[in-house]
């Protein structure tokens, strides 16, 4: 009974600010921002030959396991496809038929980012999050066509939560990056030293990178951020200062790493940590503000049940605390098995090459052939399978295949790969005496063919 009266409260004042209707500009300011991003994202990978490099190019297609069966369009297939998400993200940005157009482009994105996996990005699997969650809120009632054409939609306000799993959601990204960041590599700079090795041609802070110290200071720099932002965006005394911080971090990666458009989306995501009306007054000056008539007729939000979408929501942000914890549970280290890796905020934290090359053996005749990913893949392709396991196990799958057909009984396939990190001398990374056309994908195991990390 006693647990029962001090939980009840807390629960009861939680849902309760969670349903206070604020004002709604920062959720206004982020759809015009996010629509103008998700625009320029898909446009860009036509521009720059990202759609060419990964779905027109390529005969092999390397999709997620499970997910064989999505293929690119043929032809020039992709690029109407790219060029029909931009026409979304801008109907997205003027809020026009608002839900329909981020669910067209959530599922769009989100099959392309399962079609393919050589071009693997964290700002990917963000796009997916955060199209999602503005699934879940009226991001169309104010400055939106939607809103024009129907005003009964238009309002001034939204509840609380709208804006909360917005700054939560960051808050997340930012903390399990900074706790991913704390291993003996990075805390050496070693991989900052090897990125920033190929960057002395750079005008005016070329010299500068190859400095040690600056290495470090970017290291220990990066976990700071990482780790204080959210509480120093949260605390209003420190929230400017955080803020100019936070333009700068971003900044600085966006020009010196060139990582798309992550950067910007994290500047556009610290609206959330603001005062709803400071984002009023500097970016919708002519708004009505929030009246207390407003507060009143939306104070039934205060006192309604429980919404469904707490409830979908509590799932949502469960699931976003154990992904990126999910790698401590796998016997060896993250950064060299890859499992575990993706969908965990592991940001550039390690530098990782190698090399690899494939037998082909048919049991029965004797008959050998020895193979080389070149043969088969892009140079992209080529350049990134010999450091992923799933990649290389995906290619004896597709080895098999391709051998059954050119008339061998039985195909046996081995890898002989080998990585290494951080600058390391190159070691042997997968077992060359396991027949990987035979070895089931385990996803929620740990490989056994995939060799230990030696230091």
């Amino acid at each position: 009974m006693a647990q029962t009266a001090i939980v009840s409260p807390v629960k009861f004042h939680l849902l309760t600010w969670l349903r206070q209707p604020v004002d709604n500009s920062p959720l206004i300011f982020f759809r015009l921002f996010f629509g103008l991003l998700l625009a320029l994202e898909a446009s860009g990978a036509i521009a720059t030959g990202w759609v060419k490099r990964n779905f027109i190019d390529p005969t092999v297609h390397l999709p997620f396991i499970g997910f064989e069966w999505l293929k690119p369009l043929p032809g020039n297939g992709m690029y109407y496809y790219y060029g029909l998400m931009a026409v979304l993200g801008l109907l997205i940005l003027f809020g026009v038929y608002y839900r329909a157009s981020l669910a067209a482009y959530t599922f769009m994105w989100w099959a392309t980012y399962l079609m393919q996996k050589v071009s693997y990005n964290n700002h990917y699997y963000l796009l997916i999050l955060l199209c999602f969650l503005m699934l879940l809120v009226p991001a169309n009632a104010y400055a939106s066509w939607d809103a024009r054409r129907n005003p009964a939609i238009r309002s001034l306000s939204c509840p609380r939560w709208c804006l909360a799993i917005f700054a939560a959601q960051i808050g997340i990204v930012y903390t399990f990056a900074a706790i991913a960041k704390i291993y003996p590599d990075w805390l050496q700079a070693m991989p900052i030293k090897l990125w920033f090795s190929v960057k002395a041609h750079y005008p005016l802070i070329g010299p500068l990178l190859q400095k040690h110290e600056l290495q470090v200071f970017i290291a220990y720099g990066g976990i700071l951020f990482d780790l204080l932002i959210t509480p120093f965006l949260l605390w209003r005394k420190s929230r400017k200062w955080a803020f100019i911080v936070s333009l700068f971090f971003h900044l600085f990666n966006s020009t010196v790493f060139q990582v798309g458009i992550f950067p910007y989306i994290g500047i556009a995501l610290s609206v959330f940590f603001f005062n709803p009306e400071t984002i009023r007054r500097i970016f919708f000056r002519r708004k009505p503000a929030l009246s207390v008539t407003d507060t009143q007729l939306n104070a039934l939000l205060a006192t309604s049940p429980t919404p469904p979408v707490f409830y979908l929501l509590g799932v949502y942000f469960i699931i976003q605390l154990l992904l990126p914890i999910r790698h401590w549970f796998i016997p060896g280290d993250v950064h060299w098995t890859e499992e575990g890796h993706r969908m965990a905020w592991q940001m550039m934290l390690r530098a990782k090459t190698g090399t690899i090359y494939f037998e082909v053996r048919n049991p029965i005749t004797g008959q050998s052939q020895t193979v080389y990913p070149t043969q088969f893949l892009t140079s992209k392709q080529a350049s990134v399978l010999p450091v992923r396991p799933d990649l290389i196990w995906q290619f004896a799958q597709f080895l098999k295949q391709h051998y059954q057909k050119q008339g061998y009984q039985q195909v046996q396939v081995f890898a002989f790969a080998q990585a290494s990190l951080n600058g390391r001398p190159y070691q042997p990374f997968v077992d060359s005496k396991t027949d990987l056309a035979a070895v089931p994908w385990e996803p929620f195991k740990h490989a056994n063919w995939i060799l230990s990390y030696k230091k």
